[in-house]
């Protein structure tokens, strides 16, 4: 049975740090330990991002090596628990119409990039954005945010 958005935020076995083989530091510029982070770290983040601020998932990177005191966070992995968090969030907004929705919307890709993977893809972010008065710019087959650098928003 497919598990449920909510289930896979409350994974059991993350976070988790990983000692880097020598191979893989060059990859992570030099880095020799990484954590894992668990799907809830990431959501937690999101959820404090106020309005007229962004975060980006480098940023939550950042936060997540910051509190587990390692040099990187793996990027795989911070990116699927930024999805797993937007539909999440929303699940559980349907089972209990008393929870709020976490601002995932704020939450951008590198370089301030749309995230196809939200609910409602980026057609739904676009609009979420731009009625918080964001401007959103389209390059070739991409979607980014204008000017999004003046907004990130130091959260952790």
């Amino acid at each position: 049975m497919k598990k449920s958005w909510t289930e896979k935020l409350n994974a059991k076995d993350l976070p988790k740090i990983i000692n880097l083989p020598l191979d893989a530091k060059k990859k992570y510029k030099g880095a020799k330990t990484m954590v894992v982070p668990s799907p809830k770290d990431v959501y937690e983040i999101m959820s404090k991002v106020p309005k007229g601020n962004l975060i980006t998932v480098a940023e939550i990177r950042n936060i997540l090596s910051k509190k587990y005191a390692v040099d990187t966070t793996c990027p795989l992995t911070t990116g699927i628990f930024i999805w797993i968090a937007a539909n999440a969030s929303i699940e559980i907004n349907q089972n209990d119409k008393k929870s709020i929705i976490i601002p995932y919307w704020r939450t951008l890709k590198s370089k301030g990039e749309l995230v196809a993977k939200y609910p409602g893809g980026i057609e739904e972010h676009q609009k979420l954005l731009e009625n918080e008065g964001f401007n959103v710019i389209q390059k070739g087959q991409k979607v980014f945010l204008s000017n999004y650098q003046n907004y990130i928003s130091p959260v952790g």
